[in-house]
């Protein structure tokens, strides 16, 4: 069969394991994504750096996108893609703050927070005109216009719900207002959440998403609608505060996608796992244990105590800690992202995980 994918030669059979993925089956063996340079490829040329297209021309942006992927096996479930980002406030920005970059560090920018009052503050909108609006539809246009039937534009580092209220207020002012004046910060969630539609949608069709699927910044394919859903700013506040003011906008932005991966970043998020593990629509956690904490791989009852839960976990391993993995835990409730030295290397791996599943 003839791959929609020139850089996927076997694009159907991953999207069957894929599919399979998100069902909690197996077909043959879980989802292993495996990405080296080509057997034939030499050294590859490097990525552009991250916030391209921020500032830059896109032309050049989108040519090293295209040499790099060229050169690249994309092995097992691996999808050629790439995620545009102008930063982690983008959302923010969209609603009206301003973005802020460094001049001498192009890998960094931020939000100066614009809202001062909320008693005060409009109903939160979208603005059609915004700069930086307008250019992130320009760049995903210029993407899919690009990628067509060779990779696929992934969809956005979103930083909605919550975290978008965050960067507009300020953390620390955000956490007053909860209690200050928590029936307006369930307006102001109300009203970011109706806007999630709008804004996915909207890049969706800019990046061409629904030509061949899409994936989420955690790179868990569907051939629909998906996204990787998140609240960072969840660390700052306890159960009671996160069920009534987050929950229910990560539920809604859950059940409007269908199937997600969620972002659950550093041990002071542990204590909302079970409520996240309850939100319909959300299939799988990508734990991320945090700058000097245990490393991954010491963190298997963690992730056993989730798959009880009947979600899914995202695995970060190399060719021996895949290993490991797949002898503690169900293979129906993971995704391996499996680093790799080279593509001998990994089609090992790949054959290793279908003997011994």
């Amino acid at each position: 069969m003839d791959s929609p994918l020139a850089f996927k030669p076997d694009f159907a059979e991953a999207k069957e394991r894929w599919l399979a993925f998100w069902e909690h089956e197996l077909i043959d063996r879980p989802c292993c994504l495996v990405t080296a340079p080509k057997a034939d490829a030499g050294k590859l040329p490097p990525n552009p750096p991250y916030l391209a297209g921020a500032r830059d021309a896109f032309g050049p942006v989108i040519d090293a996108l295209l040499a790099r992927a060229e050169g690249t096996w994309f092995g097992g479930e691996a999808m050629p893609s790439y995620t545009p980002s102008f930063g982690p406030d983008m959302f923010a920005a969209w609603l009206g703050a301003n973005l802020e970059f460094d001049k001498d560090n192009y890998g960094t920018n931020w939000v100066a927070a614009r809202v001062k009052d909320w008693t005060r503050e409009p109903p939160l909108a979208l603005a059609e005109d915004n700069h930086w609006w307008k250019r992130m539809l320009a760049f995903c246009r210029a993407l899919a216009n690009a990628f067509q039937d060779k990779m696929l534009v992934a969809h956005l580092d979103l930083h909605s719900n919550m975290d978008a209220l965050s960067a507009l207020r300020s953390p620390q002012n955000l956490c007053l207002d909860l209690l200050d004046v928590p029936e307006r910060i369930e307006q102001a969630m109300r009203e970011v959440t109706a806007l999630y539609p709008t804004i996915y949608d909207a890049l969706y069709e800019a990046g061409n998403m629904g030509r061949h699927g899409t994936l989420g910044w955690v790179p868990a394919y569907h051939p629909v609608k998906t996204n990787t859903i998140q609240c960072d700013f969840a660390a700052l506040v306890g159960p009671e505060h996160f069920r009534r003011f987050v929950m229910p906008s990560l539920a809604a932005e859950a059940a409007y996608l269908g199937h997600t991966v969620y972002h659950l970043d550093g041990p002071e998020c542990l204590v909302h796992l079970d409520d996240l593990c309850s939100i319909p629509g959300l299939d799988c956690i990508q734990w991320v244990s945090g700058a000097r904490n245990k490393p991954f791989v010491e963190w298997m009852d963690l992730l056993k105590r989730i798959q009880s839960k009947g979600v899914a976990v995202w695995i970060p391993c190399n060719a021996d800690s895949i290993k490991v993995f797949h002898r503690e835990l169900d293979p129906s409730l993971l995704f391996y992202v499996c680093s790799v030295r080279s593509q001998a290397e990994g089609e090992g791996v790949l054959r290793w995980l279908a003997s011994n599943t």
